[in-house]
């Protein structure tokens, strides 16, 4: 059975955005090489990538260009190498195609589609988005949280979970620092792993 894995940029009060539509680009993000070249690993490690529509336009937009400039650092050309070519899921009501090894999930079932999807997987399944990790949370589907955070308090901007206001109990896996301030943890959830033992 696969690891639903939602891995996320954060401040430190648990803000993905500042201002909405920035896309992980706001000034208070400390991306250097070391941080980036720690999550091409993690992500070339994935078996799958299962993301939400606006993650996935976001990341369509940008990866398979990025392959090509020569004016980007190689690190974040290889990024978009592997985001391009790893096996990928969207989750979306309105799409109906998709490039890029992408297939897509849609429609009522779409929880349990991606449950049976867990199911089947081996390995880590990354999840983007956070109306997408909040579903799975809900469904007691989501097995970890792997956050980066960043030393800055927005103190407003989107939360890690959207409407989410039931206390969650975490194990810690691991934790790691990087340059700048910005430091890894990576957190076992113990509701989803209680449900998903039933």
């Amino acid at each position: 059975m696969g690891r639903f894995v939602y891995s996320m940029q954060v401040s430190l009060d648990l803000r993905i955005e500042q201002v909405p539509g920035d896309n992980g680009a706001g000034e208070w993000l400390r991306i250097d090489e070391e941080l980036h070249r720690e999550c091409n690993a993690l992500t070339q490690a994935l078996a799958l990538m299962v993301q939400g529509r606006v993650y996935y336009e976001v990341m369509e937009e940008f990866c398979p260009r990025a392959r090509e400039d020569a004016s980007l650092p190689d690190f974040v050309r290889e990024y978009g190498e592997i985001w391009t070519a790893k096996p990928k899921v969207l989750v979306s009501r309105t799409r109906r195609s998709a490039d890029h090894n992408t297939r897509i999930i849609g429609g009522d079932d779409a929880i349990e589609q991606l449950a049976a999807l867990r199911a089947g997987t081996g390995g880590s399944i990354s999840v983007g988005g956070a109306a997408l990790a909040t579903q799975l949370l809900r469904a007691g589907l989501l097995d970890e949280l792997l956050l980066f955070t960043h030393p800055s308090i927005l103190g407003f901007g989107r939360p890690l979970f959207d409407d989410y206001d039931v206390p969650i109990d975490l194990d810690l896996l691991e934790q790691r620092s990087f340059e700048h301030g910005v430091t890894m943890h990576r957190y076992a959830i113990q509701d989803a792993k209680q449900a998903s033992s039933c």
